[in-house]
């Protein structure tokens, strides 16, 4: 695997290396000794998958306190634009993000340890999203900011005043409203 440092301490673009033959393909998805051997400690504890339709916002969601979750997260088909916004006190990149495009096609993964709020935009008709945490979902401990905050300034390269979102992601707080009281 290739572990790729990204401009944000801790997240990293995770390459797999792919056996191709007449047959398709194979690859190690994820394999904790070479995790261990690039020094990136985790132990995953649920596995979790969503299926979306072109358009479609998830996010940006993060689990707070002892509840908060480290994510290596992947795409198993179609293409989406997956985004970490770094919600860390006292870190120097606070409040930036990083977009990373992961698909079917390219099997990139993006490794957002904890302290991040996470979401992901279909780029693709459909997507297949997959991501293993490590630690398990708290609803008590859940959060959430704005994914169309111009303060972020996040490009979701689709258009957010179209896209599909929950409710609940519709009424989350925007970063300063965030900043302000946790």
């Amino acid at each position: 695997m290739n572990f790729i440092k990204t401009d944000i301490e801790g997240v990293y673009i995770v390459e797999p290396r792919i056996f191709p033959d007449s047959r398709g393909y194979f690859f190690e998805s994820y394999n904790q000794r070479e995790f261990e051997k690039a020094g990136l400690r985790y132990v995953f504890v649920q596995d979790n998958q969503s299926q979306s339709v072109y358009g479609t916002i998830r996010g940006l969601h993060f689990q707070k306190g002892e509840q908060a979750q480290a994510k290596l997260v992947r795409v198993i088909f179609g293409k989406v634009l997956d985004v970490a916004v770094d919600i860390r006190r006292g870190s120097a990149t606070y409040g930036r993000h990083i977009a990373v495009e992961l698909s079917g096609e390219n099997n990139r993964q993006l490794l957002i340890p904890r302290g991040f709020a996470h979401g992901f935009s279909v780029l693709s008709e459909h997507a297949v999203f997959a991501y293993k945490v490590d630690n398990l979902f708290c609803s008590a401990s859940e959060g959430g900011i704005r994914f169309d905050d111009p303060d972020l300034g996040i490009d979701w390269r689709i258009d957010v005043k179209k896209a599909l979102t929950s409710e609940k992601d519709q009424h989350y707080p925007s970063f300063k409203e965030f900043m302000a009281c946790c």
